[in-house]
């Protein structure tokens, strides 16, 4: 079941939707492009928490016959359809507004509003990104902020935060935008300033969608769990070694693992299957978030065939 908090998520829905309403209100009255893109930029943002949300209901969902071990991955695919929304509508939209602004630029009208508007959603965009960035934080550890993106397998802890960080940049060239059209009499500058906006949305969507994918075809469990599992099976009595171990997210909180592991050769069916069962007590009990242990008796040779079966075949061609 997936453990990002919905916190976050919350913070960012309620402040992307005010901050939307006001920017097009704001947009109508100045004819502001880069206000507009922002509008857009913000009501996409809207969208993509409503969607995160209900991956996460949809993620928390009991294992079942047609899916046993669980619908974990579901939260993935819907973060990834989020990437495509910001590329496509975000960025797509901003860049487009952009261009029709640099063709036919147009002075913005009432640069006041835009100012109060730009002032009032920092605000409110700053809020929503300190609640994700501690939820982030707790959650990175003393990594990195983009190695804990890259190797955390669940993207709404990282997705919110990079959205709410792309909206106060946004809001920033916004404000850059909007003081040079006026001081410098350029309207043009208006619309590089919503060009400019559409790049930084391409960029960070072109980033949520590499790290949705990953999640989304498989990826395997971080080395200390990996370690730490081999070093619980090749402990138990009657098992010579650890072979290998393969493992793979199901969910932010669910991984499937599959051992390979030999066996004492005096050791009888019955001997194994209570070690099989005690392997597999300790693995869960250390790491709950192992839904299915996979354990396959096998010599340390035919693992090492197993592994490169194509090799062997071409050999023997």
């Amino acid at each position: 079941m997936p453990s990002a908090s919905t916190k976050a998520i919350y913070a960012a829905l309620l402040g992307n939707l005010l901050v939307a309403a006001t920017k097009f209100a704001a947009a109508a009255l100045t004819g502001s492009s880069a206000m507009l893109s922002e509008a857009v930029h913000s009501l996409v943002d809207t969208g993509n928490e409503v969607l995160l949300l209900h991956g996460l209901r949809r993620a928390a969902r009991p294992a079942d016959q047609a899916h046993p071990f669980g619908h974990g991955r579901e939260i993935y695919f819907w973060s990834f359809v989020v990437a495509l929304c910001v590329f496509a509508l975000g960025a797509g939209v901003s860049v487009y507004e952009g261009i029709l602004h640099v063709l036919d630029p147009a002075p913005i009208t009432r640069p006041a509003v835009n100012y109060v508007v730009i002032a009032l959603a920092l605000v409110f965009e700053s809020a929503s990104w300190r609640v994700a960035f501690k939820e982030f934080r707790r959650e990175k550890g003393g990594q990195s902020f983009l190695e804990a993106a890259r190797r955390s397998k669940d993207p709404t802890t990282f997705m919110v935060l990079f959205e709410d960080s792309a909206a106060v940049l946004g809001l920033l060239i916004a404000l850059a935008g909007t003081v040079a059209a006026q001081l410098l009499e350029r309207p043009v500058l208006d619309g590089v300033a919503s060009i400019g906006i559409g790049i930084l949305l391409a960029l960070v969507a072109a980033f949520l969608a590499r790290e949705s994918k990953g999640l989304l075809i498989g990826e395997p469990a971080q080395s200390e769990v990996t370690d730490a599992i081999c070093a619980i099976v090749a402990r138990e009595p009657g098992i010579e070694r650890a072979n290998g171990l393969f493992t793979v997210h199901v969910g932010p909180r669910q991984v499937v693992a599959g051992i390979s592991v030999d066996f004492r050769d005096d050791l009888t069916a019955r001997q194994v299957e209570d070690i099989v069962a005690a392997v597999e007590a300790r693995v869960r009990k250390a790491h709950p978030e192992i839904v299915s242990l996979l354990i396959k008796p096998q010599n340390a040779a035919g693992f090492e065939k197993a592994l490169r079966p194509h090799d062997e075949g071409e050999g023997e061609g």
